[in-house]
């Protein structure tokens, strides 16, 4: 774990887990590109909770975000990523899906494949204001569990408990807080450093010439 860029002081509030004997933590997102922050955030997971299955779930190109790169490039960053991750694996789920369909519709069919597991989907912080904007907001709250990073400072207690619709599942909510985020995906983007990704994908950057305007 390189602590030299990302310093991690843990506080965990709530319970997570109960009457599950095994856990599946998905972590969803642009992945663009995935950086050495969604690295350590496994490592932080898998310390501080623990899980037999760990699912990075990139978004597809229907999601209206015009900075992704296209699909092919962030699923083999992806695999370099993660092959020395012994408890990770990707999902195509959201690639593969004619159109874009929301969290709750992965997690439900993710459901379906682990019927007797727990899913626990990783958010931000920044994001948890957000969610009640998300397809089936409030399926999504009540029926999974959430593990939520502290991000920017942020008080995610206080945003749960301000909030009818969290606040009302406070418990499917497990805040890991004091993560101090120092890598970020657009970081990379705007400056191209390679102290912001792994060596294998920088290098994988710069052969396919990506992020320069021209993919």
């Amino acid at each position: 774990m390189n602590i030299a860029l990302i310093y991690i002081f843990i506080m965990i509030k709530y319970s997570l887990g109960k009457g599950c004997d095994t856990m599946v933590v998905v972590f969803g997102g642009a992945f663009n590109p995935p950086t050495i922050a969604h690295k350590e955030i496994y490592f932080l997971i898998d310390k501080v909770i623990g899980f037999d299955h760990f699912i990075f779930l990139p978004v597809s190109n229907k999601y209206n975000k015009s900075t992704l790169i296209n699909d092919e490039y962030r699923i083999e960053m992806l695999k370099i990523l993660i092959k020395d991750l012994p408890k990770a694996q990707l999902s195509l789920l959201e690639i593969d899906d004619f159109n874009y369909l929301g969290t709750y519709e992965s997690l439900k069919r993710l459901s379906d494949k682990f019927p007797n597991e727990e899913i626990a989907f990783i958010i931000g912080s920044d994001n948890l204001v957000n969610i009640k904007r998300w397809i089936n907001s409030r399926r999504l709250v009540s029926e999974f569990r959430f593990i939520v990073i502290n991000r920017n400072h942020q008080d995610a207690t206080k945003i749960i408990e301000k909030d009818p619709l969290l606040s009302e599942n406070r418990d499917n909510f497990r805040i890991v807080s004091g993560f101090k985020q120092y890598v970020s995906s657009t970081a990379f983007r705007d400056s191209l450093d390679p102290y912001y990704v792994t060596e294998e994908i920088y290098q994988y950057i710069m052969e396919k010439d990506l992020y320069r305007g021209n993919q």
